[in-house]
């Protein structure tokens, strides 16, 4: 039977499917090895023929007899052996930190003897010896296909999971390890920002379970990799909401479509996992002025239509009303769009901890980070234009920190699970109620408690109103206390914007002039200087002096104390759920008495 199931974010979605695929392909594995062992050497050759896991007799002869037939033929075959013996003996955690690496060193290593070696056999004997390498290398790469089709058949694709992101991805790998380490279960990712060649060697270990981003896996079935061919047991779409979401996935729906034609199973169970599949949906603002006509179908109707369940499915819905947990606390701040800069450093000075802050877009990001880093607050960027390896290294780093600041766009908003996460701060309010949910899911996990702070500028009040009118927020969101004497020493903020200004400003211009540069230079032709932005060395000596200036001033000023007779607290309603200006007039008179 299929499955449908939305909860709350935080609460173990991953395990709901996880352990139920882990257990059908244990299951799968247990029938698979009673029936070779039933079948050994009684059934006939026609029959095995048509077996979904074992290869045919005949085909096993050939192959013996096409190894005994050419002795330099089993020399080439077995040289990969020893590591391919390797990769095999690294355990889970070493497989996951680079024992691919070693391995594949090994075998460039032994490919590079064998060349030498025959370059030399070539070098001392006649013409003869040549062609018969090269009718070697031919009759090698016959029978190594053979051997991948027959072993993908006795150990086929038994369960699939997809994400919509990469780093989603990860974590379900890394879920879906811990609980299958003793099992012998195998799983690999494929997903894009990373090697293919790492991938592919990875898919010849003929893993159990693939984790996949739609675009690399729709990639690699294109080319037709054996592994790929065909999915026995459990298919699972997680954030499936925003996997079927029109624009957004366009691979996802030629996945879904050759699933449900050419490799269509009736056995095969489908997971859809979801905090928002039962939410109404809510159009973006920009949508909404066009006109765009809405399907009046439940959301759940659309989805189950698009993923391509047939039988009615079982729908597990454990969300509350409200669409959030009961242990987050949800703020706002009404301030002009100049403002909210101070204001987020406000409060990042004042309620220091593990802190996620959202914006739309990836300018945003970019400006924001440069700004933090002027202003000594060490962030940590994140956004869809990094290179991969560089945004993994980015999440272990503020997972690792106790204080610490991600700025990052709706690509961690879903599925991801860092550990306690106390703040989230929507810099700009979310296009839609479901991206708000989430990324405000970020934070109060597991029963813990934690913040969520809307920052709303006037261009953000339509959206701000439709969202939380679509969530069924009956009660208004308190407003965020803060005291308006600090905000006159933070306008060192200003100072930083400058400076931020300033930088970029020359950056883009050293870009500009570098990129023309590059293509002159690699379409060999001779570049004017009036194409190039004209920067006088003179002017930009006497720049960089007043930054250097400016910066050395904004120390100073950084480096006094903006509250100097409050209590720096986690945030200031962690002590019970009444209104947050008067948890903070609780606070300075708990301080009061015991001076």
């Amino acid at each position: 039977m299929d499955i449908v199931g939305a909860a709350e974010t935080g609460s173990g979605k991953t395990l709901s499917f996880a352990i139920p695929m882990i257990h059908h392909i244990l299951e799968w594995k247990e029938r698979a090895d009673e029936s070779e062992g039933a079948t050994d050497g009684q059934t006939e050759p026609g029959t095995q023929v048509e077996s979904l896991y074992l290869p045919t007799v005949e085909e096993s002869v050939h192959t013996e007899e096409s190894i005994s037939m050419d002795t330099s033929t089993e020399v080439t075959e077995a040289a990969p052996e020893t590591p391919a013996e390797s990769k095999e003996a690294c355990t889970e955690e070493t497989r996951e930190q680079g024992c691919e690496n070693v391995a594949e060193e090994d075998k460039d290593a032994d490919d590079d003897e064998k060349i030498i070696e025959e370059d030399e056999e070539m070098y001392h004997e006649d013409e003869r010896c040549v062609k018969v390498v090269e009718n070697m290398e031919f009759d090698f790469d016959n029978t190594a296909e053979e051997e991948t089709l027959k072993v993908s058949e006795k150990q086929p694709l038994l369960g699939l999971v997809l994400c919509p992101t990469r780093e989603l991805a990860v974590q379900v790998k890394h879920h879906i390890d811990a609980v299958a380490k003793f099992t012998g279960i195998k799983t690999a990712i494929v997903v894009g920002g990373m090697a293919q060649q790492k991938q592919i060697r990875m898919l010849k270990r003929r893993p159990e379970i693939v984790i996949a981003t739609p675009g690399r896996l729709w990639e690699m079935i294109k080319e037709r990799h054996p592994h790929l061919v065909n999915l026995r047991q459990c298919l699972v779409i997680d954030e499936a909401d925003r996997m079927v979401e029109r624009g957004h996935f366009a691979e996802l729906e030629s996945l879904l479509e050759m699933l449900n034609t050419v490799q269509f199973n009736p056995k095969r169970q489908t997971f859809v996992f979801s905090a928002t599949l039962t939410m109404a949906h809510s159009l973006p603002t920009h949508l909404q002025k066009k006109g765009k006509k809405v399907d009046q179908r439940s959301k759940l109707e659309v989805l189950m239509e698009k993923v391509g369940i047939r039988s009615k499915p079982k729908v597990i819905d454990l969300t509350r009303k409200e669409a959030t947990v009961e242990t987050l606390t949800e703020t706002r701040i009404h301030c002009e769009k100049e403002e909210k800069d101070f204001f987020l450093y406000y409060f990042l000075l004042q309620y220091p901890g593990r802190t996620m802050v959202f914006a739309n877009s990836i300018d945003c990001i970019k400006r924001l980070n440069s700004l933090l880093v002027i202003l000594d607050c060490t962030p940590l960027p994140l956004h869809a234009n990094m290179h991969q390896k560089q945004r993994l290294k980015n999440l272990e780093r503020f997972a690792e920190r106790e204080s610490c600041v991600l700025l990052t766009t709706d690509v961690a908003a879903r599925g991801l699970d860092i550990p306690n996460v106390q703040h989230v701060i929507h810099y700009q309010v979310p296009r839609t109620s479901e991206t708000c949910v989430h990324r405000s899911g970020r934070t109060a996990r597991a029963t813990k408690e934690g913040l969520s702070l809307l920052l709303v500028g006037p261009d953000d009040m339509m959206n701000f109103k439709r969202i939380y009118r679509a969530l069924g927020k009956d009660e208004e969101v308190p407003m965020f206390p803060f005291q308006s004497k600090c905000m006159a020493a933070i306008k060192v903020v200003n100072m930083a914007r400058k400076i931020e200004k300033i930088e970029f400003h020359n950056s883009r211009e050293k870009q500009h002039n570098s990129w023309f540069k590059q293509e002159a230079e690699a379409l060999e032709v001779d570049l004017d200087d009036d194409g190039l932005t004209k920067i006088d060395q003179k002017d930009d000596r006497q720049q960089q002096k007043m930054v250097k200036g400016m910066k050395k001033h904004m120390k100073h000023l950084i480096s006094q104390p903006v509250f100097k007779n409050v209590m720096k607290t986690k945030y200031p309603t962690q002590m019970a759920t009444c209104h947050p200006a008067h948890q903070l007039h609780i606070v300075l008179e708990h301080l009061q008495t015991k001076r």
